[in-house]
């Protein structure tokens, strides 16, 4: 199995396109979204693009293959307007043994995480910024943002394999990634 990991598209239509994009030429079964999928928040300036709206259209046709999680710009109202569900705080997946959990990381984050198991990945969007951080007994993963990215970082993405994290930029550059097998991160 494998999946597409992105966050904050905050109702860019231009980076939603260019996601979908990803998610086709990358032949990914699912496309896993880490929260604040509609509306920009009231402390980042309207992206490029922005189109709520047609950021519906666009997902919609993919309903079957998405997993999404709640961000903090996320409501009951988005929930009416989207064909699958997006109010979860956090979902899990088991990746051979150890868990993948998903939350936005409002609620649980890097400084502040759920019960993980030893080797469990810890997988969050929020802050806008790419990052991959060990910690006693989980790993910390971060795709950045889709369309509002921070400090520099590259309007981006996750690939997950089942054996490796693949960062990528939305035309596919691969700029980080993060080995599952041997829990160690690989520098490019």
């Amino acid at each position: 199995m494998k999946y597409l990991i992105a966050s904050d598209i905050h109702g860019s239509a231009l980076y939603c396109r260019a996601l979908l994009d990803a998610f086709a030429r990358e032949g990914a079964d699912r496309l896993v979204l880490l929260g604040d999928i509609l509306y920009h928040g009231p402390r980042n300036d309207l992206p490029e693009g922005y189109a709520p709206k047609e950021v519906i259209s666009l997902l919609s046709p993919c309903k079957d293959k998405i997993l999404a999680v709640r961000g903090n710009c996320d409501t009951e109202v988005d929930q009416m307007v989207l064909p699958f569900p997006v109010l979860a705080d956090y979902a899990v997946i088991d990746a051979g043994g150890r868990l993948l959990y998903l939350s936005h990381g409002h609620k649980y984050g890097e400084e502040n995480p759920p019960p993980l198991a030893k080797g469990d990945i810890l997988l969050c969007g929020h802050t806008h910024v790419p990052r991959i951080a060990e910690h006693e007994g989980f790993t910390y993963l971060n795709p950045g943002s889709v369309s509002i990215p921070k400090e520099g970082s590259a309007h981006g993405y996750i690939l997950f394999d089942g054996e490796s994290f693949l960062f990528k930029d939305l035309c596919g550059g691969i700029y980080d990634s993060y080995e599952l097998g041997g829990n160690e991160r690989t520098p490019l």
